[in-house]
């Protein structure tokens, strides 16, 4: 999934160049979308709500949400960024926005008597620590210790039911601070511990290795969009069966699964390798990677990530069944795309890079991004016989076959005989698949947050990233 930012620190400045404010000019109030075309919606800069992705696009599970809300209806959207939630309720109570979508518990907006939209989903509310403490087990066990949430979660009043019975349970409540800062404040040592809500954690989970869950507290809270008492009841009712419409026909599921589908796939061993192995072996690697995003288009981090997943970075890794090289190419494969020595660094992963744009140019010119290339990353490791067998299975069971998030549930399928009448390839270990897509993706994650886009017009010339001699 894309991530906050890619130096920590620049969320909010990010968010707040990107999106269009113009909050000078709204000193009426905005017509109703029905009748303007464009629906306002004031937001706050989280995880599960909206940021700028490192492509610079405005991302986020409720901006797509919102987004397909504003298709479906035929209006524009202007997104106004705010970090203070008890503006952005101003900003609804005086009609400057229709909606606030900012990770919001119905029960917050209740206590504001503002209109609760559809509940959108639920999410756990977790008490994260450092790993390396003892961990808590109770809010006993936080009663004089530092304890840290975000002003506007709907987690005070929670604390607030457990302090009558731990008297010694205290908290700082940061007011518009953003779950990466929150999160960067318990690494640092400022906080023993954090409440935050499961969604937010989850999105950045691979980016705190020494952080853990240590238990759940309270019951989960529903997250619904915040609308005025005055706000129409022509727009109430299109949110409704917008939002029931999302869930049968599996729009929902699959703006769930773009950002948090693959987010708990990576152990913090895992997460602690490749940052451990990055200073050690990308940098002579990167020119590589660079060469091969300027031949075929492909993000080189996401190149970096397969052959991370592959091989470790290690140019001389060779498997039980003949699989070699950086970018694990078979003899065939290499073969097919050119590789003359595939324990040539440069020459796998110009390799690999050639043969996943074949995967994605061979698959339905109507699927879309960026399930075209999740869907080619399984290929990748299982082939293109065994995902179209997937893709049948999928639509076999209802699913759509162009849905990464339904071909992904059918992926371990191949390794039975469930659905043996639909399959032209047989047999398959199907979950291998699913787990290297899943790992791919949250390496690329992590390497979207550390590693700098490569530009190749502006590099263009640069001695570092000049590629060495055919091997």
């Amino acid at each position: 999934m894309p991530t906050l930012k890619t130096t920590k620190g620049t969320t909010g400045r990010l968010a707040a160049l990107a999106l269009t404010l113009g909050l000078a000019a709204c000193g009426q109030p905005v017509p109703p979308p029905e009748t303007s075309g464009e629906l306002r919606v004031g937001a706050r800069n989280t995880p599960a709500t909206y940021y700028i992705a490192h492509n610079g696009e405005p991302a986020g599970f409720e901006h797509d949400l919102l987004q397909a809300f504003g298709r479906s209806q035929g209006w524009s959207l202007t997104w106004v960024e705010e970090a203070r939630l008890n503006t952005l309720f101003e900003m609804l109570d005086s009609h400057q926005v229709h909606l606030v979508a900012a990770t919001l518990p119905r029960a917050a907006v209740r206590d504001r008597h503002l209109i609760t939209g559809p509940v959108l989903f639920e999410t756990p509310v977790h008490v994260v620590y450092r790993a390396s403490d003892r961990a808590p087990r109770s809010m006993a066990a936080l009663e004089g210790k530092r304890l840290a949430l975000i002003t506007g979660s709907g987690h005070t009043a929670i604390l607030m039911r457990h302090k009558r019975r731990h008297p010694g349970l205290a908290w700082d409540a940061l007011d518009h601070a953003w779950p990466e800062q929150l999160l960067d404040e318990l690494e640092a040592g400022k906080y023993d511990a954090v409440v935050i809500n499961g969604m937010d954690y989850d999105a950045l989970r691979n980016f705190y290795p020494g952080l853990a869950v240590a238990f759940d507290v309270g019951d989960t809270q529903k997250i619904v969009w915040a609308l005025s008492k005055r706000s129409s009841q022509a727009m109430r009712n299109a949110l409704a069966r917008f939002i029931e419409q999302a869930r049968k026909d599996g729009t929902l599921a699959r703006i769930y699964e773009r950002y948090f589908g693959h987010v708990r796939r990576l152990g913090s061993s895992d997460i602690l390798g490749i940052m451990q192995r990055r200073p050690e072996r990308l940098p002579e690697l990167r020119p590589h990677f660079h060469e091969a995003q300027t031949l075929t288009g492909i993000d080189w981090r996401l190149l970096a990530a397969i052959g991370y997943q592959e091989s470790q970075w290690n140019s001389y890794a060779t498997s039980p069944t003949g699989v070699r090289g950086l970018m694990m190419l078979t003899t065939q494969t290499a073969d097919r795309m050119g590789v003359a020595n595939r324990l040539d660094a440069r020459q796998s992963i110009l390799g690999g890079a050639r043969y996943l744009v074949l995967l994605k140019e061979s698959l339905p010119a109507r699927i879309p991004e960026p399930d075209r290339t999740w869907l080619a990353l399984a290929a990748y490791n299982q082939g293109l016989g065994h995902m179209e067998d997937a893709r049948r299975i999928a639509q076999a069971r209802g699913g759509n076959p162009d849905s990464w998030a339904d071909v992904k549930e059918a992926l371990p399928y191949l390794s039975r005989g469930t659905y043996a009448g639909v399959m032209k390839y047989g047999h398959a270990r199907g979950i291998e698949a699913l787990n290297f897509a899943e790992n791919v993706r949250s390496y690329y994650d992590i390497l979207q947050r550390l590693e700098s886009r490569f530009d190749p017009m502006i590099n263009l010339g640069r001695s570092e990233d000049t590629p060495a001699a055919p091997g």
